[in-house]
């Protein structure tokens, strides 16, 4: 079966994760570290040079993870790829990677903030801080006051813009969001959608994108097709 393409739709915000190859020995992990605040800058670069807008990110050990709106169908691609070989040259290690990144697009007024919540929150599920803005290596201090956007190369997304009418509210709305989380059934949904890299919204959502997409957003209905009398 061959693979179908990257799902792509034109002004639309994706979320993608790229995970790290994990049998990395001790000695390569802590070297992954200190270049945490490379793979940002390298990640701003690339995504800049194809007029990609990046709206969050974080780095772990287990990877990196980004909300961005992209120049065009390739740009996430290339500046994943190119985030990779700066890594792998500094490595000395070969593939960082673990295959192909995986990608989503959430519906606007809907997904767009838990998507920014789940991602900002991984540090938080690894067990690596207890409060998410405290990760140094994300954009969630940006989002709630801790650091300034500009420091991190933001391009807020209007779904965090429409969260209050001044950075002190918008930032103190986004913050006991953040703290919340999103509802379990929340997190099941979008990492479905995630692994899937299929759409992620409501009906009416996934049809509207399914006219502008450059292939299906969503699986195939299993089984054979109802017969019409």
């Amino acid at each position: 079966m061959a693979r179908l393409p990257r799902l792509y739709a034109d002004g639309f915000a994706q979320l993608a994760q790229a995970n790290f190859i994990q049998k990395a020995d001790a000695s390569l992990r802590q070297a992954l570290e200190t270049l945490f605040p490379d793979i940002a800058r390298w990640l701003r670069l690339a995504l800049a040079e194809t007029d990609s807008l990046l709206h969050g990110w974080v780095v772990t050990q287990s990877g990196l993870t980004l909300l961005a709106t992209p120049g065009d169908s390739a740009s996430l691609a290339r500046a994943i790829q190119q985030v990779g070989r700066q890594l792998a040259s500094r490595l000395q290690a070969g593939s960082v990677f673990d295959g192909r990144f995986h990608s989503t697009i959430p519906q606007p007024q809907r997904w767009l903030l838990p998507c920014l919540i789940w991602l900002e929150r991984q540090p938080v599920r690894e067990g690596l801080v207890a409060e998410a803005e405290t990760w140094r290596w994300s954009s969630a201090g940006a989002h709630t006051g801790s650091l300034g956007a500009n420091a991190v190369g933001l391009q807020p997304h209007a779904d965090y813009w429409a969260c209050g009418n001044t950075p002190f509210d918008r930032q103190a709305v986004y913050r006991r969001l953040l703290h919340e989380g999103n509802a379990p059934s929340q997190e099941a949904q979008l990492q479905s959608r995630l692994l899937g890299q299929w759409g992620l919204g409501d009906e009416a959502f996934l049809i509207e994108l399914s006219k502008l997409a450059n292939r299906r957003v969503s699986p195939e209905r299993r089984g054979r097709p109802k017969k019409r009398n």
